[in-house]
């Protein structure tokens, strides 16, 4: 069972980081809509909403409980991601809280930290609200991605990244279900478990990039293929690791190794669209999305 301290740790650490994806799970959704369902465009804008209203609280009893690995990851914000918001906001003329982003580049970590009852009680409140949430975020990509596949809407995101942020949402809830109860979630078996589900984000988020990419972006192009290829291949090898444990540990260094290559390579992706010197159709913030998503892996495989 989880101390107070470790509940705490571990709720601010997974809201901060997941609660920002789902708020932007939300954005992508709402902009590939065409006029026709611009009601459902209005259900995902008050999804996002309230993902935001969620996220402003956490990252009001944030300073100082934020553990220090999770500070120094990038998983929260990175350097592009003010830059990001402002730039797809220009894109798209739908507003983002920037002063939440600039908050969480201010916020403080520390090693250890004492927990007051007030604190507790805040930190669970906000898990609940989490819960909630996401139950209908879920509920909601469900009804897009079943109207998607059986022809009754039509939108400018691929059938896969829908199913892709369904994955997400639910992989978030039953982590803050777990912490909620006060159960662990960083056992060798939950890292293993979590090693094969971002192997299989990963190899998604390069087949998204290569999509997204103009078709004279050869060389882009083919390093996003081999990206997809290498992890679909890790994704199997951490699969059977989770039957043979005494294969993890070579499968968690081809990972490491894998998640930096590709991580690299979102960064510098991210850098060339704000700069305007990719040509894509891909919107700034999912660059720096993709990218918070790789470091939260990476901090992930290399947890002792």
């Amino acid at each position: 069972m989880l101390s107070n301290e470790e509940f705490v740790r571990h709720s601010i650490d997974l809201n901060l980081f997941f609660m920002r994806i789902m708020k932007e799970h939300m954005f992508f959704i709402q902009v590939a809509f065409t006029p026709k369902d611009q009601n459902l465009g209005r259900q995902a804008d008050m999804l996002k909403a309230e993902a935001t209203r969620i996220l402003a609280e956490t990252i009001s009893v944030a300073n100082g409980l934020l553990s220090p690995q999770v500070a120094a990851s990038g998983e929260i914000v990175t350097n592009y991601t003010l830059e990001a918001e402002k730039a797809t906001q220009f894109f798209t003329g739908i507003a983002f809280d920037i002063g939440l982003t600039q908050a969480e580049q201010g916020l403080s970590a520390a090693n250890r930290v004492m927990i007051n009852p007030m604190v507790l009680q805040r930190v669970r409140q906000i898990n609940q609200k989490a819960i909630n949430l996401l139950k209908s975020i879920i509920s909601f990509k469900e009804k897009i991605l079943n109207s998607v596949l059986t022809c009754e809407i039509f939108t400018l995101n691929y059938p896969l990244l829908i199913d892709h942020v369904l994955r997400e949402a639910r992989f978030y809830l039953n982590m803050i279900n777990r912490l909620q109860n006060r159960e662990d979630i960083d056992s060798e078996k939950d890292l293993a478990e979590q090693e094969a589900f971002w192997n299989r984000i990963m190899a998604e988020h390069a087949k998204f990039i290569r999509g997204l990419l103009d078709p004279t972006e050869v060389d882009l192009f083919n390093a996003a293929d081999m990206f997809g290829d290498t992890f679909d291949m890790l994704t199997q090898e951490s699969l059977e690791a989770q039957r043979h444990t005494e294969l993890l540990s070579d499968v968690t260094d081809k990972s490491i190794k894998a998640t930096t290559e590709i991580r690299n390579f979102k960064r510098q992706g991210t850098e060339g669209i704000l700069e305007c010197k990719i040509k894509s159709i891909i919107i700034p913030l999912l660059g720096d999305h993709t990218l918070r998503e790789a470091n939260h892996f990476l901090r992930i495989l290399k947890t002792d």
